[in-house]
């Protein structure tokens, strides 16, 4: 005669809500049912029962034990399972403990990126959001390119960027173009990629990594701002646009 799901569970050292849970979530065989409807549990039930009781205590979540196969013989690799699955822990442990720490040095803002922390200092409120941005459409490795490329203090001419009023004269956007193109251009030859970004966005289409770029330069910066960014980066490209000529003919009129 076999156990009720109350005795197997006392076998076992857990609650009766447990086992249930387990034949909820589909890890453990539901038994066959006595005339009276009620559960009769067999050895192997209880066999599988105490073995993912230890594979719980041994940090395994209840989806890592789904996957083994519940017929696995071989406890040296149900070990290096546990044990690969333990290393992974304690290497995202070192690294957020490694961000902590870097935050802490430097005074940085949480809601950056882990690698931008010295350079927290050097950006504006509209350039962390921005880069927070960037960090949900772009590959790891441009990110890293961007953390080595920004200034770790703001320059005069970045103040002056970010003082820029709406409504700058023509004059004055051109100016800080003409000052921001060289930099700009140096970055181009030494990250190809900051000139065609496409190719190193995680986004699933590039309608989706334009859409996110664009709503946040529109509403994290004004229109002089924007107009200074693609004025330089036109320079930068050796590129021109028309419309910018007439403007600024118009303006010297």
């Amino acid at each position: 005669m076999g156990w009720s799901t109350r005795q197997v569970a006392q076998l076992a050292g857990t609650t009766l809500r447990t086992v249930r849970h387990y034949h909820e979530i589909g890890l453990l065989e539901e038994p066959p049912r006595r005339a009276n409807n009620y559960k009769e549990y067999e050895v192997h039930h209880l066999v599988r029962l105490l073995r993912i009781r230890r594979l719980s205590a041994l940090g395994l979540s209840l989806g890592q034990i789904a996957a083994l196969p519940v017929d696995i013989l071989d406890p040296v690799a149900e070990l290096d399972v546990i044990d690969a699955d333990l290393a992974q822990t304690i290497e995202d442990l070192q690294r957020m403990r490694a961000e902590i720490t870097a935050v802490r040095e430097h005074g940085a803002s949480t809601d950056l990126p882990a690698g931008f922390e010295r350079v927290s200092s050097g950006l504006t409120d509209a350039d962390r959001a921005l880069i927070t941005v960037y960090a949900s459409v772009f590959a790891d490795e441009a990110m890293n390119d961007l953390s080595e490329i920004l200034p770790t203090q703001m320059s005069e001419l970045d103040q002056q960027f970010a003082d820029l009023a709406e409504d700058a004269d023509v004059a004055t956007r051109a100016r800080l173009a003409v000052e921001m193109a060289p930099g700009l251009r140096a970055h181009y030859a030494e990250h190809p990629w900051l000139a065609d970004p496409e190719p190193n966005s995680t986004a699933r289409t590039k309608a989706t990594l334009r859409e996110a770029v664009d709503r946040a330069m529109t509403e994290l910066y004004n229109m002089a701002q924007i107009e200074v960014v693609y004025r330089a980066h036109l320079l930068a490209t050796d590129q021109t646009d028309d419309r910018l000529e007439r403007i600024e003919e118009s303006d010297g009129r």
